[in-house]
C-alpha cells in the first residue's frame, strides 16, 4: 500500500475520489521491519538520481532498525557543495499539512468546527453554505482547482516573478464551475487550502507566517523552516537550487506529463539544459505550497503530526478518523483526510512545484520516518523524483509486502504533481 500512495499528494491540478475510513494499525504492512542495508540503499539512490538527471538529492530514513542519511549530488549546477539534511528547499504541498494542522488546533480551541459551512467565514464562496470546513480539509468540497487554469499556467511560464494574492487565486477558481457537489467525491484542489489559510488568519488575527511560527516552528525547534512573504523569492542560506525541463502549459492536462520524444532526445544529447526555477515567485501556492524547510525539520514535523503531538487525543482521533480512500473503488489505496495524506502505513504528504519535489511520511505503528527531496522536478519524463525514490526504498525498510504501499505513493504523487 505504501508504494502507490506515496506518489499522489502535491500542489496539483489532478484529482480522484473517496470513501471509507482507515486507521494506522490496519494499514501497516504485514511483518516487521528489516535491518537497513546502507550499501543497497546507496545503490538505489545513486541509480535513480542519475536516471532522473537530478542535480542534488537528499534522503533521510529513521527506523528502530537504524537510521540512513544519503546526500547525493550538489546544491546546483556549477556547485561543488553537497546538500545536507539541513539544506533548505522549497517543499510545495507539504505546506498543506501546516495549514491543516493550524485549523485542527483552532477546532480544538473551539474557534471553528469542521461542520461549519465555509460561508460563515467566506460568504463569497460559490455554494459555500453547503460546503463544510471539513470538506475543505479533506479535498471533498468540489471547488475548482485554480492551478488547473490556463491563465495561471501561462503566467507561470511567461511571468515567473508575478506576485499573486490569495484573493486573485480564488478568483481564478470561482470563475470556473465546481467539479462535483460537496461531499460526493475527492478532488485534490489547492483552492481549498488557500481558503483555509485566509480563515486561519481571520481566526487568529495574525499573518499565516506568524501563525505557523508561533504554533509549530518555535515549539518544535524547526529553525530551518519558514513561510516567506508573497513578495519574497529568496531562500535562506544554505539552500539548494531548483531546475526543470518542463513548461507549465506544455504539461498541463492529463497524459501530457512527459515531454515530447524530440525534447527528450535533445535533453539526452545535452543540447537542451534545464531552466533554473530557484527564485520563481511561489506566491501562486500560498497556504497550499509556499513553505521552505529542511529534511531534518520535515522529519521532525511529519513525526509530530503522525503521533499527534500537536493535538489533544480527541482532536487527533477526529483527524485520523477523517482519512478516507481517494478512490472509493480502491479502498486499500491512498487516502486523504483533514490536511493529511495516508500512503500505506505512512501519514504525511508530497510536494511538487517547478524545480522541487519532496516526500515526507511517518508510520506511527512501526515508528518509521522517510523524507526525500530532489531538485529537478518533474523529471523530463514527468515523474516526481522524490516520491519515486521513497516508493523504491519501501522494500528495503519493511519485511512485509511493499507493492501496495508503493502504488499508494504513486497515487498520491499524481494528485500533487504541478504544485
Amino acid at each position: 500500500m505504501l508504494t502507490a500512495a506515496l506518489v499522489a499528494t502535491a500542489c496539483s491540478s489532478d484529482s480522484s475520489s473517496s470513501s471509507t475510513s482507515s486507521s494506522p494499525s490496519s494499514a501497516a504492512p504485514g511483518g516487521a521491519l528489516v535491518p537497513l542495508d546502507p550499501a543497497a540503499m546507496d545503490k538505489l539512490v545513486d541509480e535513480m538520481a542519475t536516471e532522473f538527471r537530478e542535480i542534488g538529492m537528499m534522503v533521510l530514513v529513521r527506523t528502530p532498525e537504524g537510521d540512513y542519511t544519503k546526500s547525493w549530488g550538489t546544491l546546483g549546477i556549477g556547485s561543488t557543495e553537497a546538500p545536507t539534511a539541513d539544506t533548505k528547499v522549497r517543499i510545495g504541498s507539504n505546506t498543506k499539512t501546516w495549514t491543516g494542522t493550524a485549523i485542527m488546533q483552532m477546532v480544538q480551541e473551539g474557534k471553528i468546527s469542521v461542520d461549519d459551512p465555509v460561508s460563515k467565514y467566506r460568504p463569497d464562496v460559490p455554494n459555500g453554505q453547503n460546503i463544510t470546513i471539513g470538506q475543505l480539509l479533506d479535498m471533498r468540497s468540489g471547488l475548482y482547482n485554480y492551478t488547473a487554469t490556463l491563465e495561471l499556467n501561462t503566467a507561470l511560464d511567461t511571468e515567473p516573478q508575478k506576485v499573486w494574492t490569495p484573493e486573485q487565486l480564488l478568483a481564478l477558481a470561482f470563475a470556473n464551475p465546481p467539479l462535483a457537489p460537496p461531499g460526493t467525491e475527492y478532488n485534490y484542489s489547492n483552492t481549498n487550502t488557500v481558503l483555509l489559510g485566509l480563515i486561519a488568519e481571520e481566526l487568529d488575527g495574525k499573518p499565516l507566517a506568524q501563525i505557523f511560527q508561533d504554533r509549530f516552528f518555535s515549539k518544535l525547534g524547526m529553525t530551518g523552516t519558514s513561510f516567506p512573504a508573497n513578495t519574497d523569492t529568496s531562500i535562506p542560506a544554505t539552500y539548494v537550487n531548483g531546475y526543470s525541463y518542463s513548461g507549465n502549459v506544455e504539461t498541463l492536462g492529463e497524459g501530457k506529463e512527459s515531454l515530447s520524444p524530440e525534447r527528450l532526445a535533445a535533453i539526452e544529447a545535452g543540447t537542451v539544459t534545464p531552466r533554473t526555477t530557484t527564485n520563481d515567485n511561489p506566491s501562486w501556492t500560498w497556504a497550499a505550497g509556499q513553505g521552505i524547510s529542511t529534511a531534518n525539520d520535515l522529519a521532525t514535523w511529519v513525526k509530530a503530526i503522525g503521533k499527534g503531538d500537536l493535538l489533544d487525543e480527541k482532536t487527533q482521533k477526529l483527524r485520523m478518523d477523517s482519512v478516507q480512500p481517494s478512490d472509493p473503488e480502491d479502498p486499500s489505496g491512498s487516502s486523504y483526510g483533514y490536511g493529511i495524506a495516508q500512503m500505506g502505513p505512512m501519514y504525511g504528504h508530497i510536494g511538487e512545484m517547478p524545480g522541487y519535489n519532496s516526500f515526507m511520511g511517518y508510520d506511527p505503528v512501526n515508528d518509521v520516518t522517510i523524507v526525500v527531496w530532489g531538485n529537478l522536478a518533474p523529471t523530463a519524463e514527468g515523474f516526481p523524483p522524490a516520491a519515486m525514490v521513497a516508493k523504491s526504498l519501501v522494500p528495503l525498510i519493511y519485511a512485509g509486502p511493499a507493492t501496495d504501499t508503493g502504488e499508494d505513493i504513486d497515487d498520491a504523487a499524481e494528485d500533487t504533481s504541478g504544485g
